[in-house]
């Protein structure tokens, strides 16, 4: 039985690779699920068998690629020696992220004002993840003395998300969307590094 579930394991594994290089390359809807059968040389019967559909596909390789994201922030959660590397650490990431899988997120554009729920979960654990390493990152600093203690360290971090989230830049400032074009994200980010710098002062001094 544990050999037939591995065998399973690994399947389902395989698809979900093929399919985000598919989806990474091409982006989603120049995706096929015969196409990702083809490179895995498997019948599409079987893709089925393990995801009802390409939507649902997308979203288990949205939530496996989350999952890695949220790894790298627990692995690197202690070494920071300041608060400044905290936020640079935080803001930098998710910009390499984005950048390295912005095809891959055609799909929210595409679904901007649709976006399925379970979508919606996977960006908020990911954003919690995000806001915990800040959080710690304050209190670590209000333990040695850096900063003075704070009672709202909580709803400090989730104004500043909300702050960061809403940088654009002037093409775009009266668009709500989730996410830029790819020619824009440098100067958004470069703006988000500016703000978080502001911020970090105002906590410090």
């Amino acid at each position: 039985m544990n050999a037939i579930v591995e065998q399973q394991d690994l399947k389902k594994e395989r698809i979900l690779e093929a399919a985000y290089n598919r989806f990474l390359h091409y982006g989603y809807s120049k995706t096929t699920m015969n196409e990702i059968a083809s490179d895995l040389s498997m019948s599409k019967a079987l893709i089925y068998y393990y995801f009802p559909d390409k939507c649902q596909l997308y979203i288990a390789v949205m939530r496996k690629l989350a999952d890695d994201y949220i790894k790298n922030f627990e692995v690197n959660s202690n070494t920071f020696s300041c608060l400044r590397e905290a936020f640079i650490f935080q803001i930098n990431t998710q910009h390499e992220f984005i950048v390295n899988n912005y095809n891959f997120f055609d799909f929210f554009r595409i679904n901007e004002q649709n976006l399925p729920d379970l979508i919606w979960e996977i960006v908020d654990k990911v954003h919690q993840h995000e806001r915990d390493i800040l959080i710690g990152a304050i209190n670590s600093e209000v333990a040695k003395g850096t900063i003075s203690p704070i009672e709202n360290t909580c709803e400090i971090v989730s104004l500043l998300f909300e702050a960061l989230n809403g940088v654009s830049v002037t093409a775009q400032s009266q668009k709500k969307v989730v996410f830029y074009d790819k020619v824009h994200l440098n100067k958004i980010h470069q703006k988000r590094l500016l703000l978080a710098e502001i911020f970090i002062k105002g906590l410090l001094y």
